[in-house]
């Protein structure tokens, strides 16, 4: 392309983030606290509003003995129900679009297009952005804490200076995330320290020790008093085993062909056109990445409940390697840029949809 049809490309890619922003913050200003929200605003032992951090950390003490482990996750709930919906929605909109980011570099694909495509495949892609990225709860559980597990993920794959720094507390929070995410990534990172050593490469030492709080951090969320309380709640624990098996089967299957069926159609498109068409390499970057994404929606078979929001970590994998594929695909047949850049908008038209038809109800333009 001309220097000038590029400039018009990001111009129109600009004006459509630009949109989107604005969107986006009007349909988390319309989106309520809500259900969990109004109970995580308490100090949970308690019928008592959190006011201080103080109250946070006891909040989270009580959680964990008592309710679950995700206390990295629900203690970003707590901190954003503490600072007020208005200020929550506008952290709200600066992380989903930092995760982007994140999602880029991960991809190796930086280019305002590929920002504008990431942003796109979340949204029009999500099995439901409702509960993943607009509900406080699910923000929080889903939304922000990528963004903690994609950061690891990249001081892996791409070895990004400065991580013996800050890998330690990363990888804790990235373990310590939720139950299928925590250990995939823990087993990425293992997998990197192996191959490596299998090359008779020098490992870092912020590798292991990364490595190693990541597995703690799985360890912790796992085994949390908390967790027993709360699955011994669950209906499944009535039925026979063979009954648990097939409802667990049915779950996976209904995740992969039903949450995860748009942005794997994608997937398997970007795949086709680039290694089945053009011969380009997968890489061991993106078959890392794929492998992650397996062990995430493998792992959900030892939970009695899967639901479609838990498939978000998972997506967010996958559109890693969509956006890797494409900029190889577009880095090989530049001329191809303008069909992708088309798909791209069309999901967006898609995520926009969901969030316009929303805001429709909401004002009571649909009845």
């Amino acid at each position: 392309m001309s220097e000038r049809q590029k400039k018009r490309i990001n111009f129109i890619t600009i004006v459509m983030l630009g949109i989107s922003v604005l969107v986006i913050y009007m349909t988390h200003r319309h989106v309520p606290f809500m259900m969990d929200d109004l109970w995580y605003s308490t100090i949970l032992s308690e019928d008592v509003p959190i006011t201080s951090f103080r109250d946070i950390v006891q909040s989270q003490i009580w959680h964990y003995q008592n309710w679950g482990g995700r206390s990295i996750t629900h203690g970003i709930l707590q901190l954003t129900l503490l600072a007020g919906e208005r200020a929550a929605d506008l952290l709200n909109v600066a992380v989903t679009f930092l995760l982007v980011r994140v999602v880029c570099q991960v991809a190796e694909n930086r280019n305002i297009p590929a920002f504008f495509a990431g942003a796109a495949l979340m949204y029009g892609l999500n099995a439901n952005w409702k509960m993943s990225m607009f509900w406080q709860a699910g923000a929080a559980n889903y939304l922000y804490i990528t963004v903690v597990i994609l950061l690891f993920v990249l001081a892996y794959l791409q070895k990004m200076p400065g991580c013996s720094f800050w890998i330690v507390p990363v990888g804790l929070a990235a373990g310590w995330s939720n139950e299928n995410m925590g250990p995939a990534v823990w087993i990425l990172s293992l997998v990197v320290i192996v191959c490596m050593a299998r090359r008779k490469e020098k490992v870092p030492l912020w590798m292991i020790l990364g490595n190693l709080s990541c597995l703690v951090g799985s360890i912790l969320v796992i085994v949390a008093p908390g967790n027993a309380v709360r699955s011994a709640q669950t209906p499944d624990r009535d039925y026979g085993i063979l009954w648990r098996l097939f409802l667990r089967g049915y779950a996976e299957s209904r995740a992969a062909l039903e949450y995860l069926f748009p942005v794997l159609l994608v997937l398997l498109f970007v795949l086709f056109a680039g290694k089945g068409v053009l011969k380009i390499e997968i890489g061991q970057k993106n078959l890392l990445l794929l492998l992650c994404a397996a062990l995430s929606w493998g792992a959900m078979f030892l939970s009695p409940h899967y639901p479609d929001r838990a498939t978000f970590g998972t997506m967010m994998l996958l559109i890693c390697v969509i956006l890797s594929m494409a900029g190889k695909i577009v880095r090989k047949r530049g001329d191809l840029f303008v069909p992708l850049w088309g798909i791209s908008i069309v999901i967006w038209l898609r995520g926009m949809y969901f969030c316009g038809e929303y805001l429709a109800l909401c004002w009571g333009w649909i009845r």
